[in-house]
């Protein structure tokens, strides 16, 4: 029966699928598209600050904090895309083609990279956005908002320059540890089904 051709001609696929590049794969290509949409960030925001005339009605404290927010942003952007980057190739090491249980390790990788990029991001760009709002602003944030930089930093209060880097910090941790958890099951499923 397995020659039939008309009974074994989806094996392939279910090979594919076993032995996790079914998962792997299209993580891979998940995190090069997000590695590529940091890049674009700082474009986009410069776009933005165009198409909305900043740079001919911001008056010239409202640039500067603009070009300031915008090395920021383009800063964050080139660390998240190292970030992904880097972590684009380490998925294939989550799971491998012998282990039964592929798709939890996989998962589970992409929590912790998301983990990381999140928490850099608010803790290095959130810290220092807040520091240019409370300089440059006079701690008005709504002006970050207006120039799409300010939806989740805070009010531009000077403590948030502290909190950012904790809130940070605790992002990374949490997804790190709820990553380590899913990853801990499956090597325990793994590891009990060949004993």
């Amino acid at each position: 029966m397995k020659d039939n051709k008309f009974f074994s001609f989806f094996e392939p696929v279910l090979k594919y699928i076993d032995t996790g590049k079914f998962f792997r794969e299209p993580f891979r290509w998940l995190y090069a598209i997000l590695a590529i949409l940091n890049l674009l960030t700082p474009i986009v925001l410069l776009v933005m600050a165009i198409n909305n005339d900043l740079f001919r009605y911001g008056g010239g404290r409202m640039i500067a904090a603009f070009i300031l927010v915008w090395l920021v942003i383009a800063f964050v952007s080139w660390l998240g895309f190292q970030i992904w980057w880097n972590r684009r190739e380490k998925v294939y090491a989550a799971a491998t083609a012998h282990d039964d249980f592929v798709a939890i390790p996989v998962f589970s990788h992409f929590i912790q990279t998301f983990g990381e990029w999140a928490g850099m991001f608010v803790g290095i760009g959130g810290a220092l956005l807040t520091l240019i709002a409370a300089i440059f602003l006079n701690g008005d944030a709504s002006m970050l908002r207006m120039m799409g930089t300010g939806a989740f930093f805070g009010s531009g209060s000077l403590i948030y320059i502290v909190l950012n880097p904790i809130y940070g910090f605790i992002i990374v941790v949490v997804t790190r540890a709820a990553a380590e958890t899913f990853r801990a099951l499956a090597a325990i499923a793994n590891n009990t089904k060949k004993s």
